[in-house]
């Protein structure tokens, strides 16, 4: 059952020194059984001349610029299946991750004794506060009233405490690539990540095509990792906001029904709107100018996204009360 794991990196020198190390030792390294792999993404701060003098056990894809998360995870795995090396599942990891013994077993026990599912991911707490979930995954994700991306432990900028409230391992529409496992046939199958999204929400897409060809998703509360988040792009940079709300439109054009689609982007394109006001009475000035050129952008990009097979049905599972969100953005939105 052996497991590709790859953390993409982009100048993160300082997070590969403090976080691969664990990383090595608590991924069943070295046995035959996984291998580690880093993919540099055309970086400048000597992290991959560090890691061929610190870590040789550790393989390198060198990629000869930024490519994103997404093109830089396509191209990782596409050479590593050229290369004819065959793993049962991809793991996509973030380079600012502490992982905890076992965290990848479990994962791979997890999907062995689910056949039905197609990804999952561990429980994500913060790593500057490690008794509180982060935000970047928590302990599940969902989707709602307005498909905006939500978690069990953390609605927007707000986080829970960890008090075992959510150790019980449950299907959930999306699985955050901050530590992501999915079954390689599937990655295959699916095209891997679109490469429109260029980075963020780019693994909700994933995610709701998994569901559309009927496939689960689910957070493991077995595996435990602790993130930094915003290593690359902190969560309140306007860059963010931008490639949040265009990637969100894209994702509904993308996967919803055609018999609902563009009623409910307009309605959505509405309630953006409303936040780029509440952003203006905020002082947010840059939000505002953000969530409108990612309209823009959205309705040039659109056509080139190609339509995903409604094979199945998917339900958002979990729906947040609309009042509940715009209280919520006053305290900021992610």
């Amino acid at each position: 059952m052996g497991v590709a794991v790859v953390i993409l990196n982009w100048n993160g020198k300082g997070f590969l020194e403090k976080f691969l190390p664990g990383v090595l030792k608590n991924s069943s390294v070295g046995d035959g059984k996984n291998s580690l792999i880093v993919a540099d993404n055309g970086s400048e701060d000597g992290s991959v001349e560090w890691i061929r003098g610190n870590f040789p056990e550790v393989g390198i894809i060198e990629l000869d610029k930024n490519y994103g998360f997404t093109g830089g995870y396509n191209r990782a795995y596409e050479q590593i299946r050229s290369n004819s090396e065959k793993f049962d599942y991809y793991l996509l990891l973030n380079s600012d991750i502490e992982v905890t013994p076992g965290w990848v077993d479990s994962l791979v026990s997890f999907m062995e004794s689910h056949p039905r599912c197609g990804a999952c991911a561990p429980k994500i707490r913060c790593y500057g506060a490690p008794d509180y979930f982060e935000h970047a995954g928590a302990a599940g994700g969902f989707l709602d009233w307005f498909y905006l991306p939500y978690c069990r432990g953390r609605i927007l900028g707000t986080v829970e405490k960890d008090l075992g409230q959510y150790d019980e391992s449950i299907q959930c529409f999306w699985a955050s690539g901050a530590a992501f496992m999915i079954r390689s046939e599937l990655w295959w199958q699916l095209g891997g990540l679109d490469e429109l999204f260029f980075a963020h929400m780019e693994e909700i897409d994933l995610c709701w095509r998994l569901q559309l060809a009927g496939w689960q998703i689910w957070s493991v509360s077995d595996s435990v990792v602790f993130h930094v988040g915003g290593g690359t792009l902190p969560n309140n940079s306007p860059r963010k906001i931008y490639f949040n709300f265009r990637n969100n439109l894209l994702m509904m054009y993308k996967n919803l029904p055609q018999t609902s689609r563009n009623r409910k982007i307009l309605f959505r394109q509405s309630v953006d709107g409303l936040f780029g006001v509440l952003y203006m009475v905020m002082g947010k000035v840059s939000y505002t100018k953000m969530i409108i050129k990612a309209h823009k952008d959205f309705r040039r990009l659109k056509g080139q996204m190609k339509f995903s097979p409604q094979l199945y049905p998917v339900s958002r599972s979990r729906k947040m009360l609309p009042l509940l969100v715009l209280k919520k953005l006053c305290r900021g939105h992610s």
